[in-house]
C-alpha cells in the first residue's frame, strides 16, 4: 500500500472504531452500575473486536489451543508492539477484563468505561500498584480472567523482539494458583507500527493462544522461571512467524 492509501485506510479504520464504539456504548454504560452484569464485559469486547475487524476488511486468523476451557479463569499474557493489540485481545474467549495503564482513563467516555469495567495502574506509584494487585485478586475471585501485557506497554525499541517482562502477572498467577496463557500477536508491529505516524496496513491479523501453563504447586520463588518460560513461548512463536513471512 502507498503512503496515501495507508493514510486513507487509517482514517477509515479510526472512523469504524468510533462508530462501533458508539454502537456499543449503551450496553457498556448499562452494565457499569450493576456489578453482577460486569461478567458481560468480555462478551461486549468480543463483539466490538469482531465488528471492528470485519468492517475494516482485515482478515483475522485466530489459533487457540484446544485445552483452553472458556469457563475457566486464566491470566492471558500477550506481547505488545502496537496499539492494534488492544482490539486484537478483544477476541479473548473467556469472561475477562484488562489490566492496563491509567493513561486510558483520560480518554473521553471511553476512559470512564475503562476505569469502571477494567483495572488501571499508575506504574510510577507504589500505592497504585499495590491497590491494583488487590483489585486483580478480587477480580479473579469473582470469576474473571485477566489480560495483562507483561512488557508493561508498547516499550520495545526493537520489534519484533520483546522488552523484558514485568513481574506482576506471574506473581499474581502463582498466588492465585491459576494458569497463564501466553498469547502471540506476531504481525501487528507491521500492520500498525508504533512510529507516531499512525499508518495502518491491510493484511492478515493473527493471534495465537498457546497451551495454558499451570501454576498449581508453584510458590513465589518460582515466578522468575515462570516468567522466562512464558517469554520464550511467545518470542519463539514471533520469530517463527516472521521468519516464514
Amino acid at each position: 500500500m502507498s503512503i496515501l492509501s495507508r493514510r486513507l485506510y487509517s482514517i477509515y479504520a479510526l472512523l469504524i472504531f468510533a462508530i462501533s464504539f458508539f454502537i456499543l456504548v449503551i450496553p457498556f454504560m448499562t452494565i457499569i452500575p450493576i456489578k453482577r452484569w460486569h461478567k458481560y464485559t468480555g462478551l461486549l469486547n468480543r463483539i466490538w473486536a469482531r465488528l471492528f475487524y470485519t468492517f475494516i476488511f482485515m482478515p483475522v486468523k485466530i489459533e487457540m489451543h484446544p485445552s483452553i476451557n472458556k469457563c475457566e479463569k486464566y491470566i492471558f499474557c500477550p506481547n505488545h508492539f502496537s496499539y492494534l493489540d488492544i482490539p486484537t485481545m478483544g477476541f479473548t474467549p473467556t469472561n475477562f477484563i484488562f489490566l492496563g495503564k491509567n493513561a486510558m482513563e483520560k480518554l473521553p467516555i471511553f476512559g470512564y468505561m475503562y476505569r469502571k469495567l477494567h483495572i488501571t495502574v499508575n506504574r510510577e506509584s507504589i500505592r497504585s500498584k499495590h491497590n491494583t494487585f488487590i483489585r486483580a485478586k478480587e477480580a479473579i475471585d469473582a470469576g474473571r480472567s485477566l489480560v495483562i501485557y507483561p512488557e508493561g506497554g508498547v516499550i520495545t525499541k526493537k520489534p519484533p523482539q520483546m522488552a523484558r517482562f514485568k513481574n506482576g502477572a506471574f506473581k499474581l498467577a502463582i498466588e492465585k494458583q491459576i494458569p497463564i496463557i501466553p498469547v502471540t500477536i506476531p504481525y501487528n508491529w507491521i500492520l500498525l507500527p508504533d512510529d507516531e505516524r499512525f499508518l495502518l496496513s491491510r493484511n492478515t491479523m493473527k493471534v495465537t493462544y498457546h497451551k495454558p501453563i499451570e501454576t498449581k504447586g508453584m510458590n513465589l520463588e518460582d515466578f522468575e522461571s515462570l516468567k522466562e518460560k512464558v517469554f520464550n513461548v511467545i518470542q519463539s512463536e514471533i520469530d517463527k512467524c516472521n521468519e516464514n513471512r
